[in-house]
Order: C-alpha cells, then structure tokens, then sequence
C-alpha cells in the first residue's frame, strides 16, 4: 500500500496542490496560516516527501560555492583539484560549482567576500572560517537568503553556519605532541612552534593540543612562542634558520600550518643532528622530505574525504534531508615506513609550500 500523496496533503490541509507543493519546497509567497495547516497536514498524515521526484520535476540545479584561501599553499591547491575532479563527476546530476578565492587569513577579505555572495544565486556555501565576530553579520545576511553555510577545514563562528568539517584540531595538536614528547624519551627539550595565524582556528586548536599534552605528559619540554608565519615559505624558512643558528638548545620543531617548503629547506641546510620535526599535509615536498629523512612525522587530514562530506552535507542541507550519519573525521599519521604511492591523491599537482 502506497503512502499518503501531495494530494493528499492538499485536501487534509485544505490548500490547492500548488499552496502544498510552494509550503514543501520553500518556494515562498504562501501564507504563515497555509503554511501551518500544511505542515500539520504532513504531521497527521505521515507524508514522506521524495526529494528525488521533486527535484526531477523542479529540474533542481545545485549551485554551490566554495570559499578558498588564495595563494601557493599545496594544501589549498589539494583541496582545489578534489573539488574541481568531483564537481565533474556531479555535473550530470546540475551540480554546479564556484571556487571563490580569498586572501589567507584575512577577516576583512572574507568579510567581503560572504557579502559579495548576497548578491548571487547560490544554495550552498563551503567557506574556510576564520574565528571573527567580524563575520557574522555577513553570514547572517547570506543565511537569510535561504542559503546553507558549512565550515571546511577551519570553522566560522559556529552560530552562524549549519555544519563544520573538518579534523578535530585538538585532537590533531595532542597528537603532534605526543608524538614529540615519545621522541625526547622522557628528556629535556625545547621546542619552537609555528602558526599562519592565531585567528584560524585550525591553528590556534592545534596549539592548544599541542600545550595541553606537553604541559601534562612532558614536563621537561619548554614550548617557546609561535613565530606566526601568514604560511608564507619565505618567512618560514627565515625564521627556522634563524632558530637553528641562534638556538643550540632546540630539539623539535612543529608548524601547524603551511609553509613547510621553508621549513624542509632550512632543515635540509642543517649540519649534524636536527631537531624532531612533525607537520601537517602530505603533499609533494612533505611526501620527499619524509623519504629524505628531513622530517619524522605529518599529520594529514584527509582533504579528498573533507571535499566529499562537503557536497554531500551541502546537497543533503538543500534537499531538506536529514544529514547522512558521518563518523568523526580522524587524522592519517605519516612517517618513512607507511607512504601512499601517490603523495596528491588528486589531478593537480601543488606548486608550493
């Protein structure tokens, strides 16, 4: 026996076949009173939409954008080849999409960049956040135009979107710690951090990990402060060379961000032993520094996974369906033993950093 119909909706709410389907698709310019009995009408009746049928019908385009910092950062331009590769595959099912470019770790930038999309047709929006109070009118202006917000690899202020995804950065930065903490054997150390920006909440979260555990577990290792780098490489390497010459005493180094091409060249220039070094994102140059022994370890948080949780978060979001069930997203450890053949992953191949 077949469920009940949109008809049957209609009559139960005593609305044409019209009102009800505007009510169920938010199509708008439906009365709040029509509104409700339709609403009650699916309640009593047990009316289960078929989203597949309706967007058959409505011919339903997906129009997504994605928000990404600019730059020659491989991890970015990784995250670019897995959109542009899936929103191939997904344009036989209208699903198009936009890669907006940002400047990294700028709030005024991304500021502007949320409301210039008040202005355009979009359904759903992927942004990497940074952590503003700056951004939340923007994004509430973009909401109330009925367009669904996530963040993707570093979150928004969470008021203000509908999902993030992404690693748990925490985790990540307890992780790194621990990991360098087993490396000094219970020893001394000293251990120079780095970090883009403190406003991205990736990296502040890393850092916060990452002090917890050293604080707890490893008492006789010294955290200096970040040397904040916008994960330029050339400030990068600058500031490790620096470290290296002027600091005897250092033992390990950890960046949370990008940049690394710096840091693997400043370490690659090092006589005698180096410091214990871990990073984030296996691209092509962490992938060679690895096989090099420039390295020990890099934490990467699975881009190509992020990129599809994205779309089908962002679909699901539209469609008015329930979120599909996604298991906490774990970061992958890397060390020389345990690397993947093909360091990308993906069809585009980084160009720096």
């Amino acid at each position: 026996m077949s469920g009940p119909t949109l008809n049957d909706v209609a009559d139960a709410a005593g609305v044409s076949y019209a009102t009800a389907d505007r009510v169920l698709n938010n199509r708008g310019n439906v009365a709040q009173k029509s509104i409700a009995k339709v609403r009650d009408a699916v309640e009593r009746l047990g009316y289960v939409r078929n989203v597949a049928a309706a967007n058959l019908s409505r011919k339903r385009v997906y129009r997504l954008a994605f928000l990404i910092p600019t730059g020659s950062n491989a991890f970015f331009n990784r995250i670019r080849g897995h959109i542009t590769s899936l929103a191939d595959h997904l344009s036989a099912e209208n699903v198009t999409v936009e890669i907006v470019d940002v400047s990294a770790f700028s709030v005024e930038a991304l500021h502007d960049s949320i409301g210039q999309l008040t202005g355009r047709d979009f359904d759903g929006v992927a942004i990497v956040g940074l952590q503003s109070d700056q951004l939340e009118q923007p994004l509430a202006d973009l909401r109330a135009r009925g367009v669904h917000i996530i963040g993707l690899v570093s979150d928004l202020p969470a008021a203000f979107r509908s999902a993030y995804i992404g690693i748990d950065n925490i985790v990540a930065g307890r992780t790194a710690a621990r990991l360098t903490g087993m490396s000094h054997a219970s020893g001394a150390g000293a251990i120079q951090t780095f970090a883009g920006a403190l406003d991205a909440g990736d990296h502040a979260e890393r850092l916060q990990g990452f002090r917890d555990v050293i604080a707890a577990d490893f008492p006789r290792l010294e955290i200096l402060d970040p040397i904040l780098t916008k994960d330029d490489p050339a400030v990068l390497y600058d500031a490790a060379r620096n470290a290296l010459h002027s600091d005897p005493t250092l033992t390990a180094f950890y960046n949370v961000g990008a940049g690394n091409k710096g840091l693997i060249n400043a370490i690659s220039e090092t006589k005698g032993t180096r410091p214990f070094c871990v990073l984030h994102e296996l691209v092509e140059h962490s992938h060679m520094a690895l096989v090099a022994g420039h390295i020990d370890v890099v934490i990467d948080q699975r881009p190509d996974v992020e990129v599809l949780r994205a779309f089908t978060l962002l679909r699901a979001l539209i469609d008015q369906r329930d979120t599909p069930p996604m298991l906490p997203l774990m970061p992958a450890i890397f060390v020389q033993d345990n690397l993947p053949a093909d360091p990308m992953n993906n069809p585009m191949k980084a160009q720096d950093t």
